[in-house]
């Protein structure tokens, strides 16, 4: 009788990897959870369970789940965006942000904020407020991009800061001629899903209801359901194609893709966090790591030392974000349990 053949090694690993997700799934602390491995030749493994929502009725989670990806559309749209028009020459990333929008600050025109430059936006670096609740200063989106833009921005010691990355979407609505919403995607990616596809986010007690298809972040759905911080919706598919996509060089150029690395700041590079002590990533990725996270209960990390990127989706903030769910912990093991395993296959 033949032998059974072994399991797939990428098989194995995804395995052993959602266990942690697994327990959390058990014990109530998350909903649903996504995990996807993609290796930088294209081989991927994809593991799901539990429930894209609980409230008002339950509904089960499939791996064509669609997540409100929360900050991960700085890293996977606005960020890629901003270089595509420093390739296309049309911007520098050492122009003052006040040279592409002039109207920023205009009755001030010695502001500070006209000099923060494109690179400092994108590295947090500026001293911007790490956030404010625009949803309460009106309801039309136009004027509230115009009251960001005119607004006495206090600045301070440098902070991760929602308000560089919507200058940043704001820039490049000015630039390309149209909302950021109206932008073209990949497949799988869209800042206005179907909501019978997607996973619940929080019951939100400024709306009304439990969340599904609208961005959970407020100040993302005041400005039209797309900025540059938040908005952006995918399954876990298309996380990993990006990944994928992103690593083979086929996002950016090599050479922003260089920049975008060598822009290290602190514990960032340009747009995302590099590998430090005690982030989300873990502790045995490689010093050549990047990743970053999303409110919602996301995250995606791309190990360019060792050719392969994770990415863990969940709906944590369901139904209210006001909740212990160990998110900070789950990463972390699951990022090491990726990279054990990732070294041992492969070496």
């Amino acid at each position: 009788m033949p032998e059974a053949p072994l399991p797939d090694p990428l098989e194995r690993l995804i395995e052993d990897a959602f266990e942690p997700a697994a327990e959390s799934l058990a014990a109530g602390r998350i909903p649903g959870a996504a995990l996807g491995i993609v290796a930088s030749d294209g081989r991927r493994a994809v593991r799901w369970g539990g429930l894209a929502r609980r409230e008002p009725a339950p509904k089960p989670l499939e791996r064509n789940t669609v997540f409100d990806l929360a900050s991960l559309t700085k890293v996977m749209f606005t960020t890629p965006e901003i270089f595509r028009l420093v390739e296309e020459g049309r911007i520098d990333l050492d122009d003052p942000i006040g040279r592409h929008l002039p109207d920023l600050h205009q009755y001030d025109p010695g502001h500070p904020i006209r000099r923060f430059t494109i690179r400092q936006l994108l590295a947090h670096q500026t001293g911007l407020v790490a956030v404010e609740p625009i949803y309460t200063w009106g309801r039309d989106p136009e004027t509230l991009k115009a009251l960001i833009l005119q607004r006495d921005w206090p600045i301070g010691e440098p902070v991760y800061s929602d308000i560089n990355f919507i200058l940043l979407g704001l820039l490049a609505e000015r630039l390309r001629g149209r909302p950021l919403a109206a932008f073209d995607l990949p497949a799988g990616l869209s800042f206005r899903p179907e909501a019978e596809h997607c996973a619940a986010t929080e019951d939100c007690p400024w709306r009304g209801r439990v969340l599904e298809g609208d961005v959970h972040d407020e100040n993302a759905y005041a400005l039209g359901g797309g900025a540059g911080h938040a908005g952006l919706f995918g399954t876990i598919d298309a996380v990993l194609d990006f990944a994928r996509a992103f690593m083979a060089g086929e996002v950016l150029t090599p050479a922003s893709l260089a920049a975008l690395r060598a822009g290290r700041a602190g514990t960032r590079v340009l747009g995302w966090e590099a590998k430090h002590p005690g982030w989300a990533g873990g502790s045995l990725c490689s010093d050549e790591t990047i990743g970053h996270t999303g409110f919602t209960g996301t995250g995606l990390w791309l190990d360019f030392g060792r050719g392969v990127a994770w990415a863990l989706l969940t709906n944590r903030v369901h139904p209210t974000r006001h909740a212990e769910t160990g998110i900070m912990g789950l990463r972390r093991a699951v990022g090491n349990r990726i990279a054990a395993g990732w070294s041992a296959l492969s070496g």
